[in-house]
Formats: C-alpha cells, sequence, structure tokens
C-alpha cells in the first residue's frame, strides 16, 4: 500500500515506518493518525513481522506535535471528538497491539509526538531529542493519552510539572526519568532500535504478545493485572511455541520460535 505521509520498508522480520513531512517536523494531521493506523494494522496482521519500529524523517524531530491548523476553530464537541478518535484509532491501538513497538524517537518529540512514542512499547531517543507536552501553552490539555502515560511512566509530580510548565525534557533527562529506555547518538539510533528488536525476535511471538496484554492490564481501570496474567499464563500452555521452547530446552538446543 502506498502512502502520502508515510514511508514503509521491511528489514527481515522488522517492519520500519518512518513519518515522512520533514518541512511540518512530522507534525500529526487527520491523514497521518490515519495511515499510521492503517500501517500499524498491516503490520500487526502480518505473520512474517515480529517487531515494529516508529521513526521520522530527517534529524530535527520524531514528531514535533499535532497540526494545529487543522483544529484551531473546533467546538467543545469537536474536540472531545477528535481526542477521543485519535486515543481509538492510533495511540490506544498502538499500545495494545500484539506485535511490539519500538519508537526511535530522532529530535523533537512533543504534545502528540510523545503521546506516540509513549503509546509504544519500548523507547530509543537520539542524544539530540527533547521531549514535552506543551499543549497548556496554546489553551488546551494533551487529549492523545499524554496526561495518563506520562504520570504512568515518570510518577504524577514530574508528570505535573512537565505538563504544567509546558517545558521539554532533554534524552538524558528522560533516560533517567525512565520515559525512554536507551540514549544513543544520533547516527546509531536505528541500529539500536534493530538490536533490540533481534533480541525481542529470538522469542516467541504468541508469548511475547500475551506479556504485552498481561503488562497493559496493571494500566486498566477495574481490571485486576494478576488475573490476565494468570489466564494469559495459562492460555501460553496451548500453543505451539510452548511445545518448542520446553522441547529446545529440554534438549540442549536453542529454539526456533519463527520458522
Amino acid at each position: 500500500m502506498m502512502y502520502t505521509n508515510l514511508l514503509v520498508e521491511t528489514n527481515g522480520q522488522i517492519a520500519e515506518i518512518t513519518i515522512n513531512r520533514p518541512k511540518q517536523l512530522n507534525a500529526l494531521n487527520k491523514e497521518t493518525i490515519s495511515e499510521l493506523h492503517e500501517a500499524m494494522k498491516s503490520a500487526d496482521e502480518n505473520a512474517a513481522i515480529g517487531v515494529i519500529i516508529l521513526t521520522g524523517s530527517g534529524e530535527k524531530a520524531f514528531v514535533a506535535g499535532a497540526d494545529i491548523k487543522e483544529f484551531a476553530d473546533f467546538s467543545i464537541a469537536q474536540g472531545g471528538e477528535l481526542a477521543q478518535k485519535g486515543q481509538e484509532m492510533l495511540f490506544d491501538f498502538i499500545e495494545n497491539l500484539s506485535t511490539p513497538v519500538i519508537a526511535a524517537v530522532n529530535g523533537f518529540a512533543l504534545g502528540g509526538g510523545l503521546e506516540l512514542a509513549m503509546a509504544s512499547h519500548i523507547r530509543v531517543a537520539s542524544s539530540n531529542a527533547r521531549v514535552g507536552l506543551p499543549e497548556v501553552s496554546l489553551g488546551v490539555i494533551p487529549g492523545y493519552g499524554g496526561t495518563q502515560r506520562l504520570a504512568q511512566l515518570v510518577g504524577r509530580g514530574k508528570a505535573n510539572e512537565l505538563v504544567f510548565t509546558a517545558g521539554m525534557m532533554k534524552a538524558e533527562d528522560a533516560l533517567q526519568w525512565g520515559l525512554v529506555n536507551y540514549v544513543v547518538e544520533q547516527p546509531e539510533l536505528m541500529d539500536k532500535a534493530r538490536e533490540i528488536a533481534g533480541k525481542i525476535l529470538n522469542n516467541s511471538a504468541s508469548a511475547v504478545a500475551s506479556a504485552i496484554r498481561a503488562v497493559n492490564a496493571n494500566f486498566k481501570d477495574g481490571v485486576n493485572g494478576f488475573d490476565v496474567e494468570i489466564e494469559e499464563f495459562g492460555k501460553c500452555f496451548g500453543t505451539a511455541d510452548f511445545k518448542e521452547g520446553t522441547t529446545a530446552f529440554l534438549e540442549k538446543r536453542k529454539a526456533n520460535f519463527r520458522k
């Protein structure tokens, strides 16, 4: 499928999706959000793909926010609908994919850009990356899950500070606060993301998908994450990967999950 705002490449069992709006610093507009949904859905449904890497084109920005001119004149109802549809179509969708998503943050990740990175399962940042949720400087708040996921990752106090001040955090500070998993120099960014992807690909796809559901359950209101873990643990016993993994262990050989 051809996209207007994305570049999609397959690198072995890795789908690499690049947001390609460099003149707009890869800002998220309605069309880009829709295309990201379709590209993510396609990769997730492709049995040959085991990991998705998401990044932005150029060296300046991962995603430098939303395309403000699209919603500057929205009403209250339209604003609420914008947030609801965006969360459902892309941000919650990514978080709940069975295929792990690694965000390779190559510069500014502001507003919707940071929200997109936080919806991903793992984050790697280049040393020049700057992250933040500056929406209050526009008279609005984060609407794509930012207030929730930022507090989950860095704690309520630091999240309040970042949101209330509309401030930006440097990559090394983001690392110290647990907002990103690794910081590397920009030329090494994609290699680091691919390295992590390679480690994931050594393991069972069905077990990784179960792990995503179990970890996510801890952050869902009214859901007992321990119960979900027990359920997903039990389900693993009925998979071909469990048979292969345990057999390989007993035979003292490396398991071959992704034939």
